[in-house]
């Protein structure tokens, strides 16, 4: 009985010979050696790519190692040296995504801790630490409150706060420190 391949037999490569041409050989895929001039020329580019992707250093090498690894045991079946670049960056694409892939599931599969909640008396307590401070607040002069609420809670620097009230830098700073002093004097009053 006769043997059926599936898969059609690959046309035999030339080994050249001594008398024979550079010329008349034929490429057997990606060899070592371009394969080594290709991680030479490339592999920061492809380690910059896998960056865009990935969000660390060492997952980021992994990965580019890993497509020259994955390469380097396919060197046969990339025919046309190249593409070996081609083929370098989609597998750097690939194991990315397949590395954000596992990130992903193993947060899922993670046990969510339970949220940090505060007691009922801490929260009484912040409760009754903030109506001071609004009180305390309230006792200061406008200007001083103004200032204060500002610079501290709007996050604003002096000047924007100096441009916002329409007063100079130094009165900022002077409004700021009295009414500072003043906000400890009534909540040492209060404790």
């Amino acid at each position: 009985m006769p043997v059926i391949s599936p898969v059609p037999a690959a046309r035999p490569t030339r080994i050249p010979s001594q008398r024979d041409g550079a010329d008349d050989t034929v490429a057997a895929g990606t060899t070592v050696d371009h394969l080594t001039e290709t991680y030479r020329a490339h592999y920061r580019s492809l380690l910059g790519l896998a960056a865009l992707l990935l969000d660390d250093t060492a997952s980021c090498e992994d990965v580019v190692q890993e497509a020259f690894i994955r390469v380097h045991s396919a060197r046969k079946r990339v025919r046309d040296p190249e593409k070996t670049l081609a083929y370098l960056r989609q597998t750097v694409v690939n194991l990315s995504r397949s590395a954000l892939r596992r990130r992903i599931l193993g947060l899922k599969l993670l046990s969510k801790p339970m949220p940090d909640m505060a007691s009922a008396e801490e929260g009484a307590y912040d409760q009754l630490e903030r109506d001071s401070l609004i009180k305390a607040m309230k006792g200061l002069q406008r200007r001083q409150r103004e200032v204060l609420v500002l610079r501290y809670f709007a996050d604003m620097t002096e000047a924007q706060v100096a441009e916002a009230l329409g007063i100079s830098l130094g009165s900022v700073k002077a409004y700021g420190s009295r009414g500072i002093a003043a906000l400890r004097v009534a909540m040492e009053a209060t404790a």
